[in-house]
């Protein structure tokens, strides 16, 4: 086991969920489980980009991320290779669905005992994740 796949439905378009990711200050806002801020040191938001950031916990601890983005297809699709340990793929798909945005988040570990290891963090910080980028997406449409 080394997937963790995540859902939701977000009430807004693709496009309005893809613009999320899009801009990197909307970006920073949201990303990574409750508690947790980002200071982005380069973010080439497109296919093959690189990705390179400093999560900071709320233990006051500083998690160093590099990574790349390997697909971004507008409305769609945004797809990351964590190249830090833990290695892993990230695949954001967004569909219509009704009046809103199926959002499929899978994560898949490069090392399935890596995952279990991790899966006790990985899986509640995921659905974190998710419900940060429907509250930045509600609070853009407010604006």
């Amino acid at each position: 086991m080394n997937t963790f796949a995540h859902t939701c439905l977000i009430p807004a378009a693709p496009a309005a969920v893809f613009a999320a990711f899009a801009a990197p200050q909307r970006l920073a806002r949201w990303w990574g489980p409750d508690g947790f801020r980002n200071t982005f040191a380069l973010c080439d938001f497109r296919s093959g980009g690189a990705w390179r950031f400093t999560m900071h916990g709320p233990d006051g601890r500083d998690y160093p991320n590099e990574s790349q983005f390997v697909e971004v297809l507008p409305n769609a699709r945004v797809v990351i290779r964590h190249l830090n340990a833990p290695h892993f793929v990230l695949t954001v798909e967004l569909r219509a669905e009704g009046q809103g945005t199926r959002v499929q988040w899978t994560q898949v570990f490069d090392d399935p005992v890596v995952a279990q290891a991790v899966r006790p963090i990985v899986e509640p910080a995921n659905e974190h994740n998710l419900q940060r980028l429907a509250a930045e997406v509600a609070r853009h449409a407010a604006d």
